[in-house]
């Protein structure tokens, strides 16, 4: 199952940046990931600094 960020984003964009197969970007306020793009690798949710990923 795909990794969501939460309303706990503080778009930083830290995330982004480390997701290997590009499926996160800026969305409305937030950080998206498109969930037909991640592989469920949870580098994003080690690489959070607020904690705002999350096993969707």
């Amino acid at each position: 199952m795909a990794y969501v960020i939460t309303d706990s984003c503080v778009s930083c964009g830290a995330c982004a940046g480390e997701c290997p197969v590009g499926a996160i970007a800026q969305g409305d306020g937030k950080y998206e990931i498109n969930a037909d793009s991640c592989i469920d690798c949870g580098t994003c949710a080690g690489t959070c600094p607020t904690g705002a990923i999350k096993e969707g």
